[in-house]
C-alpha cells in the first residue's frame, strides 16, 4: 500500500496530531477532515489529514477563525495527499493576512513606544489624542492605533 494513502484509525490520528479523539470528531463535523468508514463503521483517516489538522491548529494559534481555515482547506484536494503546489496555493492568502496583522502590530508597537512614559503631558502633541472626535468620523473603534491614522492633536 502507498504510504501516502495509508488509512489511520482515529486514535492513531489523535496520537500523531496531539489532539483528543473528541477534538478530531469536532473538526470532522466542521469539515476540516473527512473520515472514511470501514465495513464495521469505524472511522479511518488519510495520512494527509495529519497535515490538514496540524495546519488548522497553527492557523488557529495565529488567530484565524475556523470558518477561514475551512474555507482555505476546502481548496485542497480530497482523497489524495495535497502536493507542495496545493499547499502553496492556499498559503498565499494566509501570508497576506499575516503580513497585514504584522503591520498593524508594528504600528501599534511604534505608537506605544512613543506614548507610554513619553512625558509629553500635552494633548497638543499626543499622537493618540482624538480632539473633537475626528476618529469617530471614520468609524467605531480605536482608529488611530489599529489603522495607522495618526492625526494627533
Amino acid at each position: 500500500m502507498n504510504r501516502g494513502n495509508e488509512l489511520l484509525a482515529i486514535g492513531e490520528l489523535a496520537t500523531r496530531t496531539g489532539l483528543s479523539v473528541s477534538a478530531i470528531r469536532f473538526y470532522e463535523a466542521k469539515g476540516l477532515v473527512q473520515a472514511l468508514r470501514t465495513s464495521g463503521g469505524q472511522r479511518r483517516f488519510l495520512r494527509s489529514d495529519i497535515r490538514r489538522l496540524s495546519f488548522a491548529l497553527i492557523a488557529q494559534q495565529l488567530g484565524f477563525t475556523l470558518q477561514q481555515i475551512v474555507g482555505e482547506l476546502d481548496k485542497l484536494p480530497q482523497g489524495r495527499t495535497p502536493s507542495a503546489a496545493d499547499w502553496q496555493r492556499i498559503s498565499g492568502a494566509f501570508k497576506r493576512a499575516l503580513d497585514a496583522r504584522i503591520a498593524a502590530l508594528e504600528r501599534t508597537r511604534d505608537v506605544l513606544d512613543g506614548c507610554i512614559g513619553c512625558g509629553c503631558l500635552s494633548l497638543t502633541k499626543c499622537a493618540l489624542y482624538n480632539r473633537d472626535d475626528r476618529a469617530g468620523l471614520s468609524g467605531a473603534g480605536p482608529r488611530f492605533a489599529l489603522h495607522g491614522d495618526w492625526g494627533g492633536g
